[in-house]
């Protein structure tokens, strides 16, 4: 699943628009719509993302002796 899709789920869940999303984190929804569509959201944007929607956004990897590259 593509980080827009995720999006998009996350959005249905939460019953808040696309729209209304990118009004939350001073996007137009223009604008946003064109960074979905062209899957360029920015990890600061999916922090924004998470904050606006009262969720947490993780990414990171795992080595093997259990380190974390955040």
């Amino acid at each position: 699943m593509t980080t827009s899709e995720q999006i998009r789920v996350l959005c249905v869940r939460t019953g808040v628009s696309l729209s209304e999303l990118a009004r939350r984190i001073n996007q137009t929804p223009q604008n946003f719509s064109a960074k979905l569509k062209r899957n360029t959201v920015t990890q600061e944007e999916l922090k924004q993302i998470a904050s606006a929607l009262n969720a947490t956004y993780e990414q990171y990897f795992v080595l093997p002796n259990g380190d974390k590259v955040e």
